[in-house]
């Protein structure tokens, strides 16, 4: 159970920040113990991979923090996020082992498909939710909101490896802000399908 926490973490933090995870899985399978990767993911751990990552990361962190420009860069990272949730999942063994199951370690499809769906509902979410800080902020707010993005996917990550019960937790923690947001947007869609409504017919 703890190695499907330990999946379910990483995919979450790939669908905030697409190259944190990878980052930190591969830093951890080169340098310690604690993660030990498959041999076919075994690049992840590789010097040039790791430097790659760490410059794709930096430019996550500088795009995603400028209004307007942040959009696109979700738009692209809407296959990247996704596909980081996938490997980072499959590489750190959570399938092999999740809840001792044969099948899933003998269909490895199926932890891609779990971590590509978990990193792809948190980058929906997020998507989703920044341009409805940018427009009520005026822009100030991107750079705010991508920091605590990007610290909760360290966060994240680092929860997912070390304390992998403390997960769920973070879950609910990210899950809250989520719903207020949401909850938000429908309130404004209701507002303007009631602003842009043709005015009911006055009575003769």
């Amino acid at each position: 159970m703890l190695a499907a926490l330990t999946g379910l973490g990483l995919s979450t933090a790939a669908g905030l920040n697409a190259y944190i995870p990878l980052l930190v899985v591969g830093l951890l399978a080169n340098f310690t113990d604690v993660v030990k990767l498959p041999d076919d993911y075994a690049w992840l751990s590789s010097g040039w991979v790791v430097a790659i990552i760490g410059v794709l990361l930096v430019a996550e962190i500088v795009l995603d923090k400028v209004p307007v420009v942040d959009h696109v860069n979700d738009m692209i990272q809407t296959a990247v996020r996704p596909a980081a949730g996938g490997v980072v999942f499959t590489a750190t063994q959570a399938a092999d082992r999740f809840d001792h199951s044969a099948w899933m370690a003998h269909n490895p499809w199926a932890s891609w498909l779990l971590g590509i769906g978990v990193a792809l509902a948190v980058h929906v979410m997020k998507s989703t939710a920044r341009p409805v800080v940018n427009v009520s902020t005026a822009g100030v707010g991107a750079p705010v909101v991508s920091t605590v993005e990007d610290a909760g996917s360290l966060g994240m990550s680092l929860l997912a490896v070390f304390f992998p019960v403390l997960v769920v937790i973070a879950l609910v923690v990210l899950a809250v802000p989520a719903f207020l947001v949401f909850r938000r947007l429908r309130r404004r869609k209701r507002a303007r399908r009631a602003a842009t409504a043709p005015p009911a017919p006055s009575p003769t």
